[in-house]
């Protein structure tokens, strides 16, 4: 079975940062991957600088999958960022309901991503290969696990080809997601996203906000390494390595590394997992 990996980064605000990032993608690029991703602010707040990467990745003869987000947007912007990727021969697209910011009370003319998916569709026909979003610890403001399956299934309902999971720390979750939804009859692969540990109190901020779990044992154990960098780097290795190594071999279709943008940890999983 034919394992994708992908990889996933945020536009830089400064110069500097796009330096950064190209030697990063340029780094990971030697692991062959099926398409590097290009998130998209809040509100659509870096819609150019979204456009600006992935057109950047593109030209370097690499594969390049903007992420599109329905909050902020309007039938026209998007039908002509549509036009402006198609242009450019892009043929990925990931769309995304994305975070209403704080004081937007517009959230645009697409409420829910399945409502994006369906537009692009009736827009480009089969152009694009569409990638949507997957919670397997249940989207936050879900109001219940029953609602946030049934609003993936009208994604992919819509036309999905494929999903990216939220990161996880518990392969069960995975598992159990993955379970329920093909028994509401969703074929799509749907590849687990990974997130690489560096900074444990970062990753904790972050998983406290987007609903993601740490397990106990992890967390207490991060904990105890306190400003031991090299410690937490190397735990951090091992236990994402690990749960890669339980993915792939419960037959997950392929990994997505949040990269944050550095390609160092994410080069040395992948190499630790042979891919």
């Amino acid at each position: 079975m034919q394992r994708t990996i992908s990889f996933e980064f945020f536009p830089p605000q400064t110069p500097e940062g796009m330096d950064k990032l190209r030697a990063a993608w340029r780094q990971l690029a030697q692991l062959k991957p099926a398409f590097f991703s290009c998130t998209f602010g809040a509100g659509g707040s870096t819609r150019d600088r979204t456009l600006e990467t992935v057109l950047d990745i593109q030209s370097e003869g690499l594969p390049a999958a903007p992420h599109l987000s329905c909050i902020g947007s309007t039938r026209d912007n998007v039908r002509a960022v549509l036009a402006r990727y198609k242009a450019a021969g892009i043929s990925r697209i990931v769309a995304l309901r994305g975070d209403l910011p704080s004081g937007m009370a517009d959230p645009g003319e697409f409420r829910y991503a399945n409502e994006l998916v369906e537009f692009i569709r009736a827009e480009t026909g089969d152009w694009f290969h569409i990638e949507v979003a997957a919670y397997p610890e249940y989207h936050p403001q879900a109001k219940n696990p029953r609602e946030d399956l049934l609003n993936f299934k009208r994604k992919v309902d819509a036309g999905a080809d494929s999903a990216i999971t939220q990161y996880f720390f518990n392969a069960d979750a995975y598992a159990h997601y993955v379970e329920t939804v093909r028994a509401l009859g969703v074929a799509v692969p749907i590849v687990p996203g990974i997130m690489p540990i560096a900074n444990f109190s970062k990753i904790a901020r972050f998983s406290d906000a987007c609903g993601a779990e740490i397990p106990r044992w992890m967390r207490k154990k991060f904990e105890s390494f306190g400003d031991d960098s090299a410690s937490v780097r190397a735990f951090g290795l091992d236990v994402v390595t690990e749960l890669c190594e339980r993915l792939l071999a419960s037959g997950a279709p392929g990994l997505h590394f949040y990269t944050l943008n550095q390609a160092g940890l994410t080069s040395t999983i992948c190499q630790r997992l042979g891919l």
